[in-house]
């Protein structure tokens, strides 16, 4: 009894060794990759600090369009705690208004200006939101619709023209100076936006170089939704302008695959590191930086901060070591409006 015991399990030994191989060569799950966001935070920079006076945002207001008839603008106005109306102010409009000031997204841009501009890290500025283009039966867009296919949000924004130039600097700039002193100087005027809304902060600096001055771009769209690929060459082609730039994106952004065929014309980070080369070969004053972030604004929303110090690193400043002005922080300004 003793021996055929013994045998069988010799057999069923043998069996499992004989096996081995073949369990070795099962197919295997692979691991799942980590969120390549999920190591983007927002600092101390982008979140309300305790004792910095808050800046107050006006709104929402509408602008009606002649650029595109029938269509409005939704937009609100940041104003710092220091602005005073007997000095001009900088200026900064950002593109999908709504997600550059949302109070819980991922930019808090007000947050941003509070915090520098109470530091002397960037100048006391006008900060605008303005949101795309709709006709009054579309709806706004949201946290989770940016309105692409629910208003003009792709053609203004991705169109190589000035359409979109004019909507800034005819219709919405002369209601500005209107209501604020905001400085003429294009040196003090800044424009950004994310995906779509950068390459149209682009196109508004490249067409109206006269007006503005600065870029921001976050996961910027060089691509060809509306031959947005171009840029780089324009770039090259053309006259130097007067804009700086700073350009961000991914590594994992979206990378040109559609229906399974690859199309480099659609790759956002390749063409945002076109863009870079083509500016920085023709000698534009341009910064950027890499990160491995989806597309979205994670990344754009972790570095906000040091973007913005250096688009606005040039304002003036005071080396005497008695001026206890520029050595204080910037306290609001008294209230007289």
């Amino acid at each position: 009894m003793r021996i055929t015991n013994t045998f069988a399990i010799g057999l069923c030994l043998a069996a499992l060794a004989g096996a081995a191989p073949l369990l070795a060569q099962a197919p295997q799950t692979p691991p799942a990759r980590p969120n390549a966001d999920s190591q983007y935070r927002l600092g101390p920079d982008s979140l309300p600090q305790e004792g910095v006076p808050k800046g107050e945002i006006r709104g929402p207001y509408t602008l009606p369009s002649q650029v595109y008839p029938g269509t409005q603008h939704t937009y609100w106005v940041y104003v710092p705690a220091q602005y005073d109306r007997k000095t001009p102010a900088a200026l900064m409009v950002f593109q999908d208004g709504h997600a550059f000031k949302e109070e819980t997204g991922d930019i808090r841009a007000q947050n941003v200006m509070d915090n520098l501009i109470y530091r002397r890290e960037i100048p006391v500025m006008i900060g605008v939101f303005i949101n795309p283009g709709r006709t009054p039966e579309q709806p706004e867009p949201t946290r989770g619709n940016w309105g692409d296919r629910t208003t003009n949000r792709a053609t203004e924004y991705n169109s190589l023209d000035d359409r979109y130039a004019r909507v800034i600097t005819e219709e919405l700039m002369p209601v500005l100076y209107k209501e604020y002193n905001i400085s003429r100087d294009p040196e003090h005027h800044g424009i950004g936006g994310s995906s779509s809304g950068a390459i149209a902060a682009f196109t508004v600096a490249w067409e109206r170089p006269d007006h503005f001055r600065k870029v921001l771009s976050n996961v910027g769209s060089f691509v060809n939704i509306r031959g947005g690929h171009v840029y780089p060459d324009r770039v090259r082609e053309s006259p130097k302008k007067p804009i700086r730039v700073f350009l961000c994106d991914g590594r994992n952004d979206l990378r040109g695959v559609r229906n399974g065929v690859y199309d480099e014309k659609w790759d956002w980070f390749y063409q945002n590191v076109r863009m870079m080369k083509a500016l920085t070969e023709k000698g534009y004053d341009v910064n950027y930086t890499w990160g491995i972030n989806l597309h979205g604004q994670k990344f754009g929303g972790a570095i906000m901060p040091e973007m913005m110090r250096w688009l606005w690193r040039d304002g003036p400043v005071s080396t005497d070591p008695n001026d206890m002005v520029e050595r204080s922080f910037r306290e609001a300004a008294p209230k007289t409006e």
